[in-house]
């Protein structure tokens, strides 16, 4: 979890072009962990409820790196552009 939260962390300080290795960094660690925690649930280390509310923060998680992850790999949106189309 510690390197999922420093990959975040540098990402977030970084210039657009510079970000990408670091959010696909945490969205690899982000499925590491999810197996992880698959295995614990599956050798009965973890409880359903537990593994459930786990399960659905680790999704949310994922869910908002891929859409960061997807927002880097699209062409950048020029502002001027956006103001001459209105």
């Amino acid at each position: 979890m510690l390197e999922i939260i420093e990959a975040i962390s540098i990402a977030n300080f970084l210039k657009r072009e510079e970000k990408l290795p670091y959010v696909r960094l945490a969205i690899r660690k982000t499925d590491i962990l999810k197996i992880f925690l698959l295995i614990l649930w599956e050798t009965k280390s973890l409880d359903n409820s537990k593994y459930i509310q786990i399960s659905e923060k680790l999704s949310e998680i994922g869910k908002m790196l891929g859409g960061w992850n997807g927002n880097l790999n699209s062409p950048k949106q020029n502002s001027s552009n956006k103001s001459e189309e209105k």
